[in-house]
């Protein structure tokens, strides 16, 4: 997959695009990079996906913008898996929030090499939000491109967007989560050093750096580590403040691994969130809280052992 900052084309061939956030990479969005992709086959050229960094709501409200479910990192990643040919990253700053719907469809013709253009039917885009889909259609038209919708894939009837992935988040509901993604919901990172408390305490964990500022959840979950050489080491995760430790309130993602000894430091590590087991809670010491680890891990031991049979 090819990766590109702003909006320019290295090569002559035209391409089939979409443009959007694609936040998650949810059922919604693979549906359109699916029918991307069909397009593009049947016409001989190269998908590409246009996305912002950051994207529109963090550059515009930051204190209020929606908790990001993927970094730019984890984003990319499933798009490759999705076999995208391209990625336009876009930084969304002044320059760019000031550009005009028209200049902005101008440029994915001229620029990029748009020859088609895939987009949701709810799409808004240019300065002020200004553009749609019927302008985007009429702009097309004349300057050379098809312009198509796509409609809102549903799940029982709701809509699956970024939005519900959040809410179903937040609940603590993973498993609608999953079925809203097409996989389970995944955060990714560094394996960084820790204070060592897990160490002392005798449930080792590996820290995780975190690229998210405000996680969709917080809590303690079971979870699948999936190791860079391919394994997969079920485990115990706690992503929060620490409440009991940390005296700072700084956030940070920390895994206990079942039955795993090795060293795994510098190594990038992405955790499968699979089931939650409780909120973060304040202990009134040391000893409060090593019992409890003890128990969430005989839980998650209990609910691997129920859904590996």
């Amino acid at each position: 997959m090819q990766i590109l900052r702003g909006l320019h084309s290295p090569d002559h061939q035209p391409v089939v695009l979409t443009v959007g956030n694609f936040d998650g990479v949810h059922l919604g969005h693979q549906a359109v990079l699916a029918r991307l992709r069909q397009i593009a086959e049947a016409r001989g050229g190269q998908t590409a996906a246009v996305i912002f960094e950051p994207q529109p709501r963090e550059f515009f409200t930051p204190d209020t913008a929606p908790a990001r479910l993927t970094s730019l990192r984890e984003k990319l990643e499933v798009f490759a898996s999705l076999g995208v040919d391209r990625v336009h990253i876009c930084r969304f700053n002044r320059q760019l929030a000031q550009m005009s719907a028209g200049d902005f469809i101008q440029t994915l013709h001229d620029a990029v090499g748009a020859r088609y253009v895939l987009i949701g039917d709810d799409f808004r885009f240019g300065s002020g939000r200004t553009g749609d889909f019927a302008m985007m259609e009429k702009i097309g038209e004349r300057v050379g491109f098809e312009v198509a919708a796509m409609h809102s894939v549903l799940h029982d009837g709701l809509r699956v967007s970024s939005t519900a992935v959040r809410l179903a988040l937040a609940r603590g509901d993973l498993g609608l989560a999953q079925r809203y993604l097409g996989r389970a919901y995944s955060i990714s990172g560094r394996v960084v050093h820790g204070d060592g408390i897990g160490q002392e305490l005798g449930y080792p964990t590996a820290n995780i750096k975190m690229q998210h500022n405000r996680p969709p959840f917080s809590g303690v979950f079971v979870v699948q580590a999936r190791l860079p050489d391919g394994r997969r080491i079920d485990g115990v995760a706690s992503l929060g403040v620490r409440p009991t430790v940390n005296m700072e309130g700084r956030l940070v993602l920390e895994a206990h691994l079942l039955d795993f000894a090795q060293d795994l430091y510098g190594a990038h590590l992405h955790l499968d969130f699979l089931h939650k087991l409780r909120d973060e809670a304040k202990f009134p010491d040391f000893e409060s809280l090593t019992r409890q680890i003890a128990l969430d891990v005989e839980r998650a031991q209990h609910w691997f052992r129920q859904h590996h049979g």
